[in-house]
């Protein structure tokens, strides 16, 4: 068996120190340059077919974030953090979307590759034909990629987070008018900073299996 050493860096050092904050500061706000970098780390997270499937809404409204909180199993990250970011993936994969995003990526890096161009057509003869449930699950899970990316992002940056599913996709996707954007809600983020003396799981151990249960090597 190899013998492997944990060498620490400054991601892994902050990925120690990150946890799902209970209680945020709600007198502290994050910075708008640290969220627009956490924002930015979840732009360039990858996505199947780079179809970015996925949108981030930023909610900072307090009154906004009031209403969600109810629906949220009252949280109080919702409202005492700065941001709530929401993970809202498509609700169907369509031409027009496909055709965008290949359009973009031929507009940006200034010419047609004929291979690229096939890849189109097979996905515009796949994708808009699948159930729209299907495709929704699809994209939900690209949505969660974008998630882990702004979740390693705000420990990188020393803010606090709390990846949610617990509050209702539904009611979130009519206080946001997601639906008529063609969104589903699939996971919320509050953005903050720990109050350690409100919060119980400030100074336990983080806990994970050992390597050996958790990598297999062929």
């Amino acid at each position: 068996m190899t013998q492997v050493t944990t060498q620490t860096n400054p991601l892994i050092e902050q990925l120690q120190w990150r946890y799902a904050t209970k209680a945020m500061d709600p007198t502290r706000a994050v910075p708008a340059d640290v969220v627009e970098r956490i924002l930015e780390a979840t732009r360039l997270a990858p996505t199947s077919s780079g179809l970015q499937p996925f949108e981030v809404v930023v909610v900072t409204s307090a009154e906004v974030r009031e209403r969600i909180k109810p629906i949220a199993w009252n949280q109080g990250q919702i409202t005492d953090g700065s941001h709530l970011l929401v993970f809202a993936a498509w609700d169907n994969y369509t031409p027009e979307r496909i055709n965008h995003m290949f359009d973009l990526t031929n507009a940006v890096r200034g010419f047609k590759n004929e291979g690229w161009e096939n890849y189109r057509q097979m996905l515009l003869a796949n994708y808009p034909q699948r159930d729209a449930e299907v495709n929704f699950q699809h994209a939900a899970r690209q949505a969660y990629i974008g998630l882990s990316a702004a979740l390693m992002a705000a420990a990188f940056e020393g803010v606090d987070c709390t990846p949610m599913e617990g509050f209702d996709p539904k009611a979130l996707d009519e206080i946001l008018d997601l639906r008529a954007r063609g969104l589903r809600s699939v996971a919320i983020l509050p953005l903050g900073y720990r109050l350690a003396d409100k919060d119980w799981l400030v100074n336990l151990v983080k806990v994970r299996r050992p390597r050996e249960q958790f990598v297999t090597e062929v």
